[in-house]
């Protein structure tokens, strides 16, 4: 028998697939756009929300896109009572769970706000995560579209104030009782033909992508990419598919062949209330947002947006950027949709029993960052590595000094920090500092100590000036960039150090 010992085996450190590491830039970015989009929230009134991660999954209820189960798409497990939970899918049907439960201390209409990350138990691609970050804005208790406009108006106020201009953006405005009206009227109503009206509305929202010849094929039959791969359509008769390709372009109707079949939609049309109130309630919107000087380039009607999520039952509308990026493969395209909402009066009146009226839109942040980033309007706000306090002697009395020095950088506002690794090879502090970036080195042995004085190394002109120091002979020896002063005057001298490196990026970027 082999007594040995196996040697363990070690743990392979892998991330999870669709799930992402953010980096200290990252956190930054979202942090600066973040706080701009909830600085126009707060001016329009909204107060913020915090619901949490999880959710009993029957409260998520059907309204997962992509799927007829409750617990499709999302990551879900069982309780010790033996109740389902889920990670949340979105923020909306949290927020719907909360109004429910606090009706009758809510005073409606309940405006507010919440950023945060929500989960999709699906297969991970390029751009595709289970994992990302919403920032939602709802209003609930307020029945009249005039909700719905001040909805588009702050999206486009949210998207100006991130530094997009007009005409780099526009809010596209539909309302889904003007498609469930059509749907009705081709024969797609009723809770039988949930699945086949789903995808009519994914062929629908392909519309920019594939165009009107694209969208038909989508519909009908079906359609091949340049690949070969097929896609089964939705399974409508010819004329149904004009009549929809008609509403959603605004086009009149254009079927040549008059049939006993067009006679009945257009029949069905003209007494389908809700195929009516839709357009009218899209023309209040475009007068009432109009009104208010958010004029078509900022704000306009189309048919064609549909957003795919069914719990919707009155205006939708989406953020579409309209510059161009360049994709994986080297094309340009227009970079698309960034957030989008509705109106959602059925999702808090399940828990009630009685009709709650509800709006809201979400901001997709990770994918508006990648916008931002594209046009150069994120990260402007530059942050300063800190300012590093070498150690020179391990014993507890020049520590404590070390450490006051920082405290002193610190307290003054300066980012600051104490060597904290293996003091004894300088070199190495001097290795990290380089990395790092640090702006300025802190110097101080038993000379300076005994003479109340410390060095004052400008990295950043060092850097310039000299090559790699390794050891602290030739340090002393070079001097570069490198200045005398006494302790008491070590945060002046910083400061005045840091000031000069601003001024110095400020015109290396053009900007005096």
């Amino acid at each position: 028998m082999n007594d040995k010992q196996k040697k363990p085996q070690k743990l392979k450190a892998r991330l999870p697939r669709g799930f992402v590491d953010r980096t200290a830039g990252d956190i930054r970015a979202v942090n600066e756009m973040t706080a701009k989009i909830r600085e126009v929230y707060e001016h329009y009134g909204f107060d913020p929300l915090e619901t949490p991660l999880f959710e009993y999954t029957d409260a998520l209820g059907k309204f997962l896109p992509d799927s007829d189960r409750p617990n499709e798409g999302v990551f879900s497990l069982q309780d010790d009572d033996e109740q389902w939970m889920s990670l949340r899918y979105d923020l909306t049907a949290p927020l719907a769970r909360h109004v429910a439960e606090n009706f009758n201390e809510i005073q409606l209409p309940y405006r507010t706000y919440r950023a945060g990350y929500v989960f999709r138990n699906e297969k991970p691609g390029p751009g595709r995560f289970r994992q990302f970050m919403q920032f939602d804005a709802d209003t609930v208790g307020a029945p009249g579209v005039q909700a719905d406009a001040e909805m588009c108006m702050m999206m486009a106020d949210t998207l100006e104030a991130l530094g997009i201009k007009r005409g780099d953006y526009v809010i596209r405005v539909n309302n889904r009782k003007v498609l469930d009206g059509v749907l009705e009227a081709i024969g797609l109503g009723g809770d039988d033909k949930a699945g086949q009206r789903l995808n009519v509305l994914r062929a629908i929202d392909k519309l920019d992508k594939f165009g009107p010849e694209g969208v038909a094929l989508l519909l009908g039959p079906g359609r091949k990419d340049e690949s070969g791969d097929f896609t089964k359509g939705a399974g409508l008769d010819p004329v149904a598919v004009e009549f929809l390709i008609a509403v959603v372009l605004r086009q009149p109707y254009l079927e040549s062949r008059k049939s006993e079949r067009a006679d009945e939609i257009n029949q069905a049309l003209k007494e389908n209330g809700a195929y009516n109130q839709g357009f009218s309630e899209l023309d209040t919107i475009h007068h009432l947002v109009t009104a208010a000087g958010y004029q078509s380039d900022r704000i306009k009607i189309d048919p064609s947006v549909v957003r795919g999520l069914e719990y919707y039952t009155g205006p939708v509308y989406e953020a579409e950027l309209l510059f161009d990026v360049t994709n994986e493969k080297g094309e340009k395209v227009v970079f698309g949709s960034v957030g989008g909402g509705g109106r959602y009066d059925g999702l808090v009146s399940r828990f009630m029993g009685q009709p709650v009226p509800a709006t809201g839109f979400s901001i997709g942040v990770s994918r508006l960052m990648t916008a931002l980033k594209n046009l150069g309007k994120l990260g402007a706000s530059e942050v300063i590595e800190p300012v590093l306090v070498t150690v020179m002697d391990g014993d507890v009395e020049a520590m404590g000094r070390y450490q006051k020095m920082t405290q002193e950088l610190r307290a003054a506002g300066i980012r600051a920090e104490m060597f904290q690794g293996n003091w004894k090879k300088f070199g190495n502090q001097l290795k990290y500092a380089d990395r790092r970036g640090c702006p300025v080195a802190i110097i101080q042995g038993g000379d300076e100590r005994a003479e109340g004085v410390v060095q004052i190394k400008d990295l950043i002109e060092g850097k310039r000036l000299s090559g790699e120091i390794g050891d602290n002979a030739s340090w002393r020896e070079a001097r570069v960039a490198q200045e005398t002063a006494p302790e008491a005057d070590l945060v002046a001298k910083v400061k005045e150090i840091l000031a000069a490196q601003a001024e110095d990026r400020k015109r290396a970027g053009g900007d005096v």
